[in-house]
């Protein structure tokens, strides 16, 4: 173990001269390292897919479950993906540099903050290869050294996404350890990375509640916390319930492995007999429902709901349903079983999606759309390297800003206190 502690300790520490070197470069020279990035995914993208169709058949053979290896699975869609949220990336701001609030104090000084890199980040994240690239990518541009710890069912992909990144680092004449990949880790050998602290300024774990509980227990570095996506959607009495049923379809079934998926409806009492059999339709494309006594007694299909049900993030192609009395029935609900994550509603009153908005506790709050936005690329933030469910230092997903602290600039001429 002291022999695996000073690699990673070493790991680190060139990690933090490379970052040494980035944080005072320009905005056209990491962009210039992005777009070699880009290039060499889509110059890969065959190795890419070969050493992911390795991964995904020992996946298969290990018994993974049906979301984790859809978070591990890549096809030439997603890899083009991946290359374009880097472009995406390189035409954002650099957050680097950006003076806010600047102010003339009534003394002549002129006090205001400055975005700074934070150094050296660690990811720890299972299954999802293309976390190898945002993440990368991201600190790259916000002038920041990444630690990347994968799980060992990604382990090509991840070591060949890797290699393309700090190839189109050294293309881009930038230093490749900027990015470093350590190799899958168990769970004692992960304590250690946890511990680095004065090593590592921000660790960002991403993956099944297992995971973030035990990055959160054994962390003595700061670490941003997402435990699971438990994301409700409320259909009012005054909902469109033809949009209610679009938005529960494309926030269930697009994707249902994924922490913004749906997994609880919440129906107003009013409605319920015009829209649970309208969501019963769902079923036939493999949705299994989940319900409430009254809602049972509506959809015949629906399983009785056990207690465990609500608040639980399936990652399946599975959706608990419930009746509720009111606006404020649904608030309580959400208050009780949320995560923080993301929670919608679909309703055609404007009062009531403001008070939603302004009395609902969650990272995203969206109206009349699907809770599937909760996404740094649907954002606007060309990828995200993880998502907080926490306050501190951040609330949901982490783009470039997220990388970066304010440090107080203070200008003078001679003044003294």
């Amino acid at each position: 173990m002291s022999e695996l502690r000073e690699e990673l300790i070493a790991c680190c520490v060139r990690a933090r001269a490379a970052a040494h070197r980035l944080a005072p470069l320009g905005r056209a020279a990491k962009d210039r390292a992005l777009f070699e990035v880009a290039s060499g995914l889509v110059r890969r993208a065959d190795e890419v897919l070969l050493a992911n169709a390795a991964d995904l058949s020992e996946a298969r053979q290990a018994g993974l479950d049906d979301a984790m290896l859809d978070r591990l699975s890549l096809d030439a869609g997603r890899v083009r993906a991946i290359a374009d949220a880097v472009h995406e990336i390189a035409a954002l701001e650099d957050p680097v540099g950006a003076v806010v609030g600047m102010k003339l104090r009534p003394n002549g000084l002129r006090v205001g903050q400055v975005r700074i890199p934070l150094g050296v980040v660690a990811m720890i994240y299972e299954a999802r290869p293309n976390v190898t690239v945002d993440a990368a990518a991201l600190a790259i541009k916000s002038g920041n050294a990444v630690v990347l710890r994968g799980g060992k069912e990604a382990t090509r992909s991840n070591a060949l996404l890797a290699d393309v990144v700090r190839e189109g680092l050294a293309r881009a004449e930038l230093p490749a350890d900027a990015v470093q990949l350590v190799p899958p880790l168990g769970r004692e050998e992960t304590k250690i990375l946890l511990g680095l602290s004065g090593y590592i300024d921000l660790l960002i774990p991403r993956g099944g509640e297992g995971l973030i509980r035990f990055a959160v227990e054994h962390a003595r570095v700061p670490i941003v916390q997402h435990y699971k996506g438990v994301c409700h959607l409320y259909v009012d009495d005054e909902a469109d319930l033809e949009m209610a049923l679009a938005l529960t379809e494309n926030g269930k079934l697009s994707r249902p492995g994924v922490c913004n998926a749906l997994e609880c409806v919440l129906v107003h009492e009013r409605v319920a007999e015009a829209f649970l059999p309208r969501l019963a339709t769902l079923i036939t494309a493999g949705l299994e429902l989940r319900g409430d006594a009254r809602t049972c007694a509506i959809i015949d299909a629906a399983t009785p709901a056990v207690e465990d049900d609500w608040g639980h993030e399936f990652l399946a192609k599975i959706l608990a349903v419930k009746v509720v009395a009111d606006l404020d029935d649904a608030l309580a609900h959400i208050r009780r079983y949320g995560t923080h994550h993301t929670e919608a509603i679909c309703t055609r009153r404007y009062d009531r999606a403001q008070r939603f908005l302004r009395e609902v506790d969650a990272s995203c709050v969206a109206v009349n759309a699907s809770t599937r936005f909760n996404d740094g690329g649907m954002l606007g933030l060309g990828a995200e390297i993880g998502i907080s469910t926490t306050k501190l230092h951040a609330y949901g997903p982490m783009g470039l800003e997220s990388l970066t602290a304010l440090k107080w600039s203070v200008e003078g001429n001679g003044h003294l206190r």
